[in-house]
């Protein structure tokens, strides 16, 4: 019998230690974040050159 396991990326440890951490939706909220700050970044860099 074939066993799959499913990988599971453990990000419950350092800063981001508490449940919940390596959540789908955690992970797309944080990108969702650090992406929206780069881009006002850059568009800020881009208004003033």
């Amino acid at each position: 019998m074939l066993l799959v396991q499913k990988i599971m990326v453990d990000f419950n440890k350092g800063m981001m230690k508490f449940d919940g951490a390596d959540s789908p939706v955690a992970i797309v909220f944080s990108t969702v974040i650090l992406a929206s700050v780069v881009s006002s970044l850059v568009w800020w860099a881009l208004t003033l050159a």
